[in-house]
């Protein structure tokens, strides 16, 4: 699903990737560990084509997104990937399911299609009772299982969450954990989660370990 060839990526005098590459299979789980500074956060990035690499190539789904024009880039990044991050960014003057249903409005896809497929992903993740409430009515860990909705809703190759449970009391922490697991089991979801939780990069199918740019 992604494959990654040897990219670096350079802030100023300052060498942030010196040579990754990096390959995860279709429905795989992998967690991305490392101290701060290791260049996790820049690697996730890349791949979710948020900043392009200096040299070096990736692909995902067989498609080498920095070879797009700009518009192009752009709509393969709503339709193709989905990210989770630490902080939900919900929008607070829209309900759950309107929430959930703004990138695939972005995509211009059916209202009808967009509706349906937000109403089923709202129920899978166990928040159909909650689904006309605004962020501000609902706990941490229901926002941040909408945030996993929306990042969902147009059913993307890649889903990358960055620090997905950093801001969670532990009951919501383990929520959430869990549901990365199902999400892979029911819908054969590919992810890569950067975190420095050891017990969720355990869990994980494979765990990477950066230091200094690299992958050890």
């Amino acid at each position: 699903m992604i494959q990654v060839f040897d990219i670096h990526k350079r802030f100023g005098d300052l060498e942030v990737l010196k040579g990754v590459s990096l390959r995860v299979a279709r429905g795989e789980v992998v967690s991305v560990v490392g101290a701060s500074g290791a260049g996790k956060t820049t690697l996730l990035q890349i791949l979710g084509t948020l900043l392009r690499p200096d040299s070096g190539r990736v692909e995902i789904d067989g498609r080498e997104p920095f070879a797009l024009g700009d518009r192009e880039l752009s709509s393969f990044r709503n339709e193709r990937i989905g990210f989770v991050f630490q902080f939900h960014h919900l929008l607070p003057e829209f309900t759950a399911f309107e929430n959930v249903c703004i990138p695939g409005f972005i995509g211009q896809r059916p209202r009808a299609e967009v509706e349906r497929r937000a109403a089923e992903l709202i129920a899978l993740l166990g928040l159909a009772a909650r689904r006309d409430h605004k962020p501000a009515q609902l706990s941490g860990g229901e926002q941040q299982r909408v945030a996993i909705a929306r990042a969902l809703i147009n059913s993307p190759a890649v889903l990358l969450a960055d620090e997905p449970s950093g801001n969670l009391d532990s009951r919501n922490r383990d929520e959430i954990h869990r549901l990365f697991f199902e999400l892979r089991d029911e819908l054969g979801q590919t992810v890569v989660i950067v975190t420095h939780d050891e017990g969720l990069a355990a869990m994980a199918d494979r765990k990477i370990v950066m230091s200094d740019g690299l992958i050890l």
